[in-house]
């Protein structure tokens, strides 16, 4: 086993392709997303649904193209989702108190870490209310008085997010092209009927070339990682226990997307058959799981879709531990959901294994 973990360890070192894309392919894109700083004029804001919406000035909100409303009925996930950057702040409209001159009040809640669109949304919100003042024929007593809390947050920067993506993006490429392309030249140039005739078992040569391509794959997630960190401030919350927990999901991520590289070497045919299979498992995997945005931006009935892949699992907990030092109470579930696809995908690949 060892033998053959060093003989494929040797191979993956001299393969242009295996550190394209172990490699080259995910550093490329973490320094392109690295280096954005800018945002967009669209900014979405939670709405707190203990706000007054039957006036004039919740019409005028609502109609305004810049600002995306996003209704929510739990306080502390709107708190969390403007902690982490994903909204530029949360509204609440009601009515003033009898002593004050308004009619209504609005309560404007960002974070310190909000930057320019906090600052924007402040402004239009002014907009708006002089716009709304007017329109109700009331220029010189304002609609509504508006007033800020601004909460403490750690940044969420760009590079929080896609570098996640992009290691996941590297497992997935590796695991599957890697073992796929391997496994089926060891068959075709007859080296695994080879060793039919040793002592060794099947068990041991999957273990062999496993425990090579976690050697190579996982010394990329630690370069990714640390080019992300040192050079683009990429959050480690917890230090050096964040950073093994993001290598220990991306061995259990790199074992599983290796079953679907044993599998699709199984299936194919020929050696031209193996880049239609494995783009079939790939690409809705790189272009569904949140590798390069989120989910919700998607359709509704694709999300259900994008919600079954092992990718988004993987993702979603290499974030999780990143950014909010998430522990085992919060990684169960997407870790049973891809250790589940494990075990699915390598019944299939012993199904369909040969010898040659």
């Amino acid at each position: 086993m060892l033998a053959i973990s060093k003989a494929s360890l040797r191979s993956m070192l001299r393969s242009p392709s295996a550190v394209i894309f172990t490699l080259l392919f995910p550093l490329i894109f973490i320094l392109v997303f690295g280096f954005i700083r800018g945002g967009g004029v669209q900014l979405d804001v939670g709405l707190d649904l203990r706000s007054d919406t039957q006036n004039r000035l919740f019409d005028v909100l609502s109609a305004q193209p810049g600002i995306n409303l996003i209704p929510e009925s739990d306080a502390e996930v709107q708190l969390e989702q403007l902690r982490k950057g994903n909204i530029d702040g949360i509204v609440r409209l009601i009515k003033s108190d009898s002593g004050d001159s308004s009619a209504y009040r609005l309560e404007l809640t960002t974070a310190v870490t909000g930057g320019e669109g906090a600052v924007i949304l402040r402004s239009m919100l002014e907009h708006l209310v002089d716009k709304a003042s007017l329109d109700a024929m009331q220029p010189q007593q304002r609609l509504a008085s508006i007033s800020q809390k601004v909460i403490q947050s750690r940044e969420y920067r760009t590079i929080d997010f896609i570098l996640p993506g992009q290691l996941g993006f590297s497992l997935l490429s590796s695991g599957v092209f890697g073992t796929a392309f391997v496994f089926f030249n060891l068959r075709q140039t007859l080296v695994v009927k080879r060793f039919f005739a040793t002592p060794i078992r099947r068990p041991y040569i999957v273990m062999g070339e496993a425990l090579s391509r976690l050697v190579f794959s996982l010394s990329g997630a630690c370069f990714l990682i640390a080019v992300g960190h040192f050079a683009f401030g990429f959050t480690l919350v917890n230090g050096l226990s964040t950073f093994l927990a993001m290598l220990g999901l991306s061995a259990l991520g790199l074992i599983v997307f290796m079953g679907f590289g044993f599998l699709v070497s199984g299936l194919a045919k020929s050696e031209s058959t193996i880049p239609p299979l494995a783009n079939l498992i790939t690409l809705p995997q790189f272009l569904l799981s949140g590798t390069f945005f989120g989910i919700e931006n998607f359709p509704e009935w694709l999300q259900p879709i994008c919600k079954i892949l092992p990718l988004t699992y993987l993702n979603n907990a290499l974030r999780l531990v990143a950014y909010d030092g998430a522990g085992p109470d919060q990684l169960w579930l997407p870790v049973l959901i891809v250790a589940a696809w494990g075990l699915l995908v390598y019944a299939l690949a012993v199904r369909f294994f040969r010898w040659e």
